[in-house]
C-alpha cells in the first residue's frame, strides 16, 4: 500500500509539473483577449520610491518587444482619452510596460511609456481594488530641451511628483514641481501642491486681484504657470468672485471666464447666470479647488477640452519687511 501511495504522489507531482509547463505564457503584444487580472499581473512590481527621468528614453522608438502592449489590448482596459491627451487621434504610439505599484487592499498603479518618432511620454494609470479603471494622466513628456531635465517620482506614500529642473545661464538651477494623489471618489489625479519653475516669468494678469480676500476660500489656486483659479470676496457672504484661466495641450486649448458664483454648501459653489448656458461647479478643500463643468461652456473654450481640473492652493506671499 505504501508503494502504491508513493507512486500516486509521484504521478500527481509529475502531472502538476507538466501542467505548469503547459500553462500559456501571457503576452500583451498580440490580439488575443486577456482578462484584466492577467493584464495587471504582467506588469513587474516596482520598489518605492520609484523615479523615471526623461534621459531614460531611448533615441529610437524601438524598445524591448516583450514589453510591448498592443493597441487592441490597451484599449480594452484604458479609455482612448488618456492617450489622446498627448497624441492626436491619427497617431498610434508604441506602448510599453514599465511596472506597477500595488497598495495592499487598495488601488494599483501602472506605469507605461509611449513612443512615436516625434513624441515620448510616460503615463500613470490607476485601478481600484476590484481592478476597475479609475483615472490616468501623462506624468512626463519629453521636451528635447537641453537645458531642462524632467522626472516623475512616486514616494512611499503614493504621491506622484512631476519635476522640471532648469539650468540657468549663470549656472544655477531652478526647479518646478507638481504633486498629485489619486482621488478615487472624483476619479482623477488631484493636484495637491505646485511650485512653479519660475514665478517671475508670467504674462497672466489677474483682473480681480485687488478685490477683498477675507472669505474662507479666497485665494489663488494654480496648476502650472498659466493655469489659475482666483477666488475673491463676493458682494454677499454667500457669493464669491472668480477668475479662471487655463492653457492645456501645449497651448492648443485655452479657456477663460470671470464671474460670480453662489455657495451652495460649506465647500461647494455654482456658477449659473441667466442667458449663459455655461455652468460650473467649484469644490473646495483646505488645499485645493476642483472645477467641473455642469453644462457645456463651449463658447468660452475650444470643443476638444473643458474647464474640468484640479488646482492647488498657493501660499499667500507675505509683504516684504521694510523696517530697517
Amino acid at each position: 500500500m505504501q508503494s502504491i501511495a508513493k507512486y500516486l504522489m509521484v504521478l500527481l507531482a509529475t502531472i502538476s509539473l507538466f501542467g505548469c509547463k503547459q500553462k500559456k505564457k501571457i503576452s500583451l503584444a498580440g490580439e488575443d483577449a486577456i482578462a484584466i487580472n492577467e493584464f495587471i499581473e504582467f506588469f513587474p512590481k516596482l520598489d518605492l520610491p520609484f523615479q523615471f527621468v526623461d534621459t531614460s528614453f531611448k533615441a529610437s522608438i524601438k524598445e524591448n518587444d516583450s514589453l510591448l502592449i498592443s493597441q487592441k489590448i490597451f484599449k480594452e482596459f484604458v479609455p482612448d482619452s488618456i492617450i489622446s491627451s498627448v497624441y492626436s487621434k491619427n497617431k498610434k504610439p508604441n506602448i510599453y510596460v514599465i511596472g506597477k505599484v500595488v497598495v495592499p487592499n487598495a488601488e494599483t498603479y501602472l506605469f507605461v511609456k509611449t513612443l512615436t518618432n516625434d513624441k515620448k511620454a510616460v503615463f500613470i494609470l490607476g485601478f481600484d481594488k476590484e481592478q476597475k479603471f479609475i483615472a490616468g494622466m501623462p506624468v512626463l513628456q519629453q521636451d528635447l530641451k537641453t537645458k531642462t531635465q524632467q522626472s516623475v517620482n512616486m514616494d512611499r506614500r503614493y504621491s506622484i511628483t512631476k519635476s522640471v529642473v532648469l539650468k540657468n545661464a549663470d549656472g544655477s538651477l531652478s526647479e518646478g514641481k507638481d504633486v498629485y494623489v489619486l482621488n478615487g471618489a472624483a476619479k482623477n489625479f488631484m493636484l495637491i501642491m505646485t511650485d512653479a519653475l519660475d514665478d517671475k516669468v508670467t504674462e497672466l494678469i489677474n483682473p480681480i486681484d485687488t478685490l477683498g480676500r477675507k472669505s474662507k476660500f479666497a485665494a489663488d489656486y494654480s496648476n502650472g504657470k498659466m493655469n489659475m483659479v482666483s477666488i475673491r470676496d463676493g458682494k454677499r457672504d454667500d457669493r464669491i468672485n472668480f477668475f479662471i484661466h487655463f492653457e492645456k495641450g501645449n497651448g492648443d486649448c485655452k479657456g477663460e471666464l470671470k464671474g460670480e458664483a453662489t455657495m451652495k454648501s460649506s465647500n461647494t459653489a455654482i456658477y449659473q447666470k441667466d442667458g449663459d448656458p455655461c455652468q460650473l461647479k467649484f469644490i473646495f478643500s483646505s488645499t485645493s479647488v476642483i472645477l467641473k463643468e455642469i453644462e457645456g461652456c463651449g463658447s468660452r473654450r475650444p470643443l476638444n477640452c473643458s474647464f474640468d481640473g484640479s488646482f492647488a492652493k498657493k501660499r499667500m506671499k507675505k509683504p516684504a519687511n521694510k523696517s530697517k
